[in-house]
């Protein structure tokens, strides 16, 4: 293939200014915060962002998944220039009844205040969910707690909950181990090894038991995330196949999140758009984010690469996967 030397050249000063933008973007890693939802949303519809028009605090905002008790790594957070972090709470929460929930959270904010960092958010289910996921006895009381923590997130602040629906199984690789550049290790997915490793102790659960579970959930839970001004921001199932090891997966398709939002329309009912993920559906990114952007549906984003199919990929670098992070950005 012949390339001349002025495609050449638009094509470098291409890479150049995605690679500005997305340096930008991620360098920490993950973007999270309330704004991001304002940010896509302006920008799908063609509308200047508060950031882009000089007004200092809004916009985009970069957060890390951050614990306080490693003040290493939140002294670099802040060195960076991250000021905004992304917690888990569970460990926090399961150790109280529900009428300290407020108490333990008021106490866990002020410790990542106290280290200069804003809680945008947190990321996994901060009660335990997995009966809710599988359908099982002692879900009503799960829910119960459930609500419970969501009311006290919005009481104390905190803005953002998201959650994921992998019943059974959670994020799934099945090797840890597969070499990257510069000698760094990651993850890899293969159905092919994930299909020997046989059922698990769940045995088979069809999609529509899964989607009869989450139409549940989300009947009770969205109600009550609206009233306390937290918005819920469904993860995709990682990976996006289904069934994984006997067990149906459902979101794995811009479709089945169109369903989810119509379950309960909400204006607290979204999406956590992550956008590996989101590529490995087969989905086209730019389209997808200026549909769920446009409608202000994209509450917290994730932005990873990876190589590959949904049946077979590994991880990688953010400059050194098949997409282009720019769409997700600028769309």
């Amino acid at each position: 293939m012949t390339i001349n030397r002025s495609t050449r050249e638009s094509e470098q000063k291409s890479m150049k200014s995605d690679r500005r933008t997305f340096g930008k973007a991620v360098l920490a890693g993950v973007l999270g915060g309330p704004a991001v939802l304002s940010s896509i949303s302006q920008r799908a519809q063609g509308i200047s962002s508060p950031a882009a028009s000089g007004k200092r605090g809004q916009g985009i905002k970069l957060a890390l998944m951050l614990d306080i008790r490693n003040k290493e790594k939140c002294i670099l957070a802040r060195q960076i220039g991250v000021n905004h972090a992304i917690v888990s709470v569970n460990r926090a929460l399961r150790r109280v009844s529900q009428d300290q929930y407020v108490e333990a959270l008021t106490k866990l904010k002020a410790a990542y205040e106290e280290s200069g960092l804003t809680i945008a958010g947190v990321e996994s289910h901060p009660v335990a969910a997995e009966k809710i996921k599988l359908g099982l006895p002692g879900r009503d009381e799960e829910i119960e707690n459930y609500c419970a923590a969501i009311k006290a997130l919005g009481k104390v602040g905190i803005p953002m909950c998201c959650y994921n629906f992998m019943a059974g199984i959670g994020w799934y690789r099945t090797k840890t181990d597969i070499a990257e550049r510069g000698g760094a290790l990651s993850s890899e997915f293969d159905n092919r090894i994930a299909e020997k490793q046989g059922l698990t102790r769940w045995g088979r659960i069809s999609e529509e038991k899964i989607w009869d579970n989450i139409t549940y959930f989300l009947k009770r839970i969205i109600p009550v995330a609206e009233k306390a001004n937290v918005k819920m921001a469904l993860h995709p199932d990682d990976p996006p196949i289904s069934p994984l090891r006997g067990i149906g997966r459902i979101l794995i398709s811009g479709k089945a999140f169109r369903r989810v939002l119509q379950i309960v329309p909400s204006p607290v009912n979204g999406i956590t758009f992550c956008q590996a993920n989101f590529k490995l559906m087969g989905g086209d990114i730019r389209a997808l984010v200026r549909e769920f952007g446009g409608r202000g549906k994209i509450f917290f984003v994730h932005l990873r690469d990876v190589k590959g199919t949904g049946e077979r990929f590994h991880e990688t670098f953010h400059d050194n996967g098949f997409q282009n992070f720019q769409p997700c950005l600028a769309a």
